[in-house]
Protein backbone atom coordinates (compact mmCIF):
# COMPACT_ATOMS: atom_id res chain seq x y z
CA UNK A 1 0.00 0.00 0.00
CA UNK A 2 1.45 3.15 -1.27
CA UNK A 3 -1.10 5.47 0.18
CA UNK A 4 -3.03 6.19 3.42
CA UNK A 5 -6.22 7.77 4.27
CA UNK A 6 -6.24 11.36 4.81
CA UNK A 7 -7.44 13.95 7.43
CA UNK A 8 -8.70 15.93 5.05
CA UNK A 9 -10.83 13.56 3.06
CA UNK A 10 -12.10 11.87 7.21
CA UNK A 11 -13.14 15.89 7.53
CA UNK A 12 -14.79 15.99 4.45
CA UNK A 13 -16.74 12.64 4.74
CA UNK A 14 -17.83 13.28 8.57
CA UNK A 15 -18.95 16.72 7.80
CA UNK A 16 -21.02 15.84 4.28
CA UNK A 17 -22.61 13.56 6.60
CA UNK A 18 -23.46 16.31 9.08
CA UNK A 19 -21.51 14.30 11.61
CA UNK A 20 -19.74 15.88 14.72
CA UNK A 21 -16.35 14.50 16.02
CA UNK A 22 -18.11 13.00 19.11
CA UNK A 23 -20.24 11.37 16.81
CA UNK A 24 -17.94 9.47 14.75
CA UNK A 25 -15.61 9.02 17.33
CA UNK A 26 -18.35 7.16 19.56
CA UNK A 27 -18.95 4.81 15.99
CA UNK A 28 -15.52 4.05 16.12
CA UNK A 29 -15.33 3.58 20.15
CA UNK A 30 -12.06 6.49 20.05
CA UNK A 31 -12.00 9.67 21.51
CA UNK A 32 -13.20 13.30 19.82
CA UNK A 33 -9.88 13.96 20.60
CA UNK A 34 -7.82 10.88 18.38
CA UNK A 35 -10.72 12.23 15.67
CA UNK A 36 -9.59 15.59 15.72
CA UNK A 37 -5.73 15.13 15.62
CA UNK A 38 -6.59 12.75 12.40
CA UNK A 39 -8.53 15.41 10.53
CA UNK A 40 -5.93 18.10 11.59
CA UNK A 41 -3.01 15.76 10.28
CA UNK A 42 -1.32 15.12 13.90
CA UNK A 43 -1.72 11.24 13.53
CA UNK A 44 -3.44 8.65 11.75
CA UNK A 45 -6.00 6.18 12.26
CA UNK A 46 -4.93 2.82 13.19
CA UNK A 47 -5.02 0.18 10.43
CA UNK A 48 -7.67 -1.90 12.24
CA UNK A 49 -10.28 0.97 12.06
CA UNK A 50 -9.95 1.86 8.71
CA UNK A 51 -12.57 -0.71 7.83
CA UNK A 52 -15.02 0.64 10.68
CA UNK A 53 -14.22 4.20 9.69
CA UNK A 54 -15.18 3.40 5.84
CA UNK A 55 -18.48 2.04 7.03
CA UNK A 56 -18.93 4.83 9.29
CA UNK A 57 -18.30 7.51 6.26
CA UNK A 58 -20.76 5.19 4.29
CA UNK A 59 -18.18 4.99 1.59
CA UNK A 60 -15.71 2.03 0.20
CA UNK A 61 -12.11 1.57 1.16
CA UNK A 62 -10.65 2.25 -2.06
CA UNK A 63 -12.72 5.77 -1.48
CA UNK A 64 -11.18 5.93 1.34
CA UNK A 65 -7.68 5.28 0.40
CA UNK A 66 -7.89 7.51 -3.14
CA UNK A 67 -9.37 10.44 -1.13
CA UNK A 68 -12.03 11.54 -3.67
CA UNK A 69 -15.59 9.99 -3.02
CA UNK A 70 -17.41 8.34 -6.73
CA UNK A 71 -21.17 8.88 -6.92
CA UNK A 72 -22.86 6.67 -10.26
CA UNK A 73 -24.82 9.46 -11.31
CA UNK A 74 -26.04 6.98 -13.74
CA UNK A 75 -29.29 5.78 -11.42
CA UNK A 76 -31.92 5.07 -14.48
CA UNK A 77 -28.96 2.78 -15.68
CA UNK A 78 -29.44 4.79 -19.26
CA UNK A 79 -26.27 2.77 -21.04
CA UNK A 80 -25.69 5.69 -23.47
CA UNK A 81 -23.88 7.11 -20.14
CA UNK A 82 -22.12 4.29 -18.99
CA UNK A 83 -18.13 4.24 -18.47
CA UNK A 84 -15.25 2.11 -19.86
CA UNK A 85 -12.17 1.12 -17.42
CA UNK A 86 -9.30 -0.45 -18.72
CA UNK A 87 -6.59 -1.83 -17.09
CA UNK A 88 -3.00 -0.58 -19.12
CA UNK A 89 -1.06 -4.04 -17.62
CA UNK A 90 -3.39 -6.79 -18.58
CA UNK A 91 -5.85 -5.24 -20.84
CA UNK A 92 -8.95 -5.85 -19.03
CA UNK A 93 -12.15 -3.91 -20.17
CA UNK A 94 -14.60 -3.34 -17.94
CA UNK A 95 -18.01 -1.63 -18.62
CA UNK A 96 -20.05 0.22 -16.13
CA UNK A 97 -23.17 1.30 -15.96
CA UNK A 98 -22.37 4.74 -14.57
CA UNK A 99 -18.84 5.97 -12.70
CA UNK A 100 -17.07 3.47 -10.05
CA UNK A 101 -14.38 2.83 -8.07
CA UNK A 102 -12.44 -0.31 -10.30
CA UNK A 103 -9.28 -1.67 -9.24
CA UNK A 104 -7.17 -3.68 -11.14
CA UNK A 105 -3.89 -5.34 -11.16
CA UNK A 106 -2.81 -3.17 -8.14
CA UNK A 107 -4.13 0.05 -10.11
CA UNK A 108 -7.13 2.19 -9.54
CA UNK A 109 -8.15 3.06 -13.00
CA UNK A 110 -9.58 6.29 -14.32
CA UNK A 111 -12.60 6.16 -16.61
CA UNK A 112 -11.68 6.14 -20.28
CA UNK A 113 -12.80 9.83 -21.91
CA UNK A 114 -13.73 8.82 -25.75
CA UNK A 115 -12.58 10.69 -28.30
CA UNK A 116 -14.10 11.78 -32.06
CA UNK A 117 -11.97 9.54 -34.47
CA UNK A 118 -8.47 10.43 -36.16
CA UNK A 119 -6.94 9.89 -39.34
CA UNK A 120 -4.93 6.80 -37.26
CA UNK A 121 -8.11 5.72 -35.46
CA UNK A 122 -11.05 5.79 -38.19
CA UNK A 123 -13.95 3.90 -37.44
CA UNK A 124 -16.05 2.72 -40.58
CA UNK A 125 -19.20 1.15 -40.14
CA UNK A 126 -21.93 0.21 -42.49
CA UNK A 127 -25.48 -1.53 -42.46
CA UNK A 128 -24.82 -4.75 -44.17
CA UNK A 129 -27.35 -7.84 -44.01
CA UNK A 130 -29.26 -6.31 -41.27
CA UNK A 131 -26.45 -5.82 -39.08
CA UNK A 132 -23.77 -3.01 -39.01
CA UNK A 133 -20.44 -4.38 -40.29
CA UNK A 134 -17.51 -2.61 -38.23
CA UNK A 135 -14.47 -2.07 -39.23
CA UNK A 136 -10.81 -0.08 -38.31
CA UNK A 137 -8.46 1.38 -40.18
CA UNK A 138 -5.80 0.78 -37.83
CA UNK A 139 -2.24 -1.63 -37.13
CA UNK A 140 -2.71 -4.94 -35.63
CA UNK A 141 0.34 -5.72 -34.29
CA UNK A 142 1.39 -7.55 -31.07
CA UNK A 143 2.33 -4.18 -29.23
CA UNK A 144 -0.11 -1.86 -30.75
CA UNK A 145 -3.53 -2.92 -31.96
CA UNK A 146 -7.32 -2.18 -31.29
CA UNK A 147 -8.52 -4.01 -27.81
CA UNK A 148 -12.22 -4.34 -28.40
CA UNK A 149 -15.32 -2.69 -30.42
CA UNK A 150 -18.54 -2.02 -28.77
CA UNK A 151 -21.87 -1.14 -29.77
CA UNK A 152 -23.94 0.70 -27.38
CA UNK A 153 -27.70 2.02 -27.25
CA UNK A 154 -30.02 2.98 -24.66
CA UNK A 155 -31.01 -0.32 -23.53
CA UNK A 156 -27.94 -2.45 -24.43
CA UNK A 157 -23.61 -2.89 -25.34
CA UNK A 158 -22.65 -5.26 -27.11
CA UNK A 159 -18.81 -5.74 -27.03
CA UNK A 160 -16.44 -7.64 -29.62
CA UNK A 161 -12.92 -8.69 -28.54
CA UNK A 162 -10.10 -8.07 -31.05
CA UNK A 163 -6.68 -9.54 -31.08
CA UNK A 164 -3.44 -8.80 -32.49
CA UNK A 165 -2.61 -9.62 -35.64
CA UNK A 166 -6.09 -10.60 -36.88
CA UNK A 167 -8.59 -7.85 -38.47
CA UNK A 168 -10.01 -5.34 -36.48
CA UNK A 169 -13.62 -5.77 -37.32
CA UNK A 170 -17.10 -6.50 -35.84
CA UNK A 171 -20.89 -7.37 -36.98
CA UNK A 172 -23.92 -5.86 -34.04
CA UNK A 173 -27.08 -5.73 -33.75
CA UNK A 174 -28.33 -2.35 -35.30
CA UNK A 175 -31.39 -1.70 -32.62
CA UNK A 176 -31.27 1.30 -31.32
CA UNK A 177 -27.65 1.58 -31.24
CA UNK A 178 -26.23 4.91 -30.94
CA UNK A 179 -22.61 4.85 -30.40
CA UNK A 180 -19.73 2.84 -31.68
CA UNK A 181 -16.46 2.81 -29.78
CA UNK A 182 -12.83 1.42 -30.16
CA UNK A 183 -10.20 1.08 -28.18
CA UNK A 184 -6.58 1.48 -28.83
CA UNK A 185 -4.32 0.58 -26.54
CA UNK A 186 -1.96 2.76 -26.84
CA UNK A 187 -4.39 5.89 -27.58
CA UNK A 188 -7.40 5.24 -25.51
CA UNK A 189 -11.10 5.38 -26.34
CA UNK A 190 -12.52 6.39 -29.71
CA UNK A 191 -16.19 6.42 -31.25
CA UNK A 192 -18.96 7.93 -34.17
CA UNK A 193 -21.73 8.39 -33.66
CA UNK A 194 -24.42 6.31 -35.89
CA UNK A 195 -25.77 9.05 -37.65
CA UNK A 196 -22.94 9.72 -39.60
CA UNK A 197 -24.04 5.88 -40.67
CA UNK A 198 -27.51 6.52 -40.94
CA UNK A 199 -27.22 9.42 -42.99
Amino acid sequence: MNRYVTGTMIRQMREKKNMTQEELAAKLYVSSKAVSKWETGQGLPDISLLEPLAKALDISMIELFSGETVMNRNRSSNMLRSVTYVCPVCGNSIFALGQCVVSCCGITLPPQQSEETDDAHRIHAQIDDGEYYVTVDHPMEKDHFITCLTAVSDHACQIVKQFPEGPAEARFCTARVRWIYAFCNRHGLFRISTKEVNK
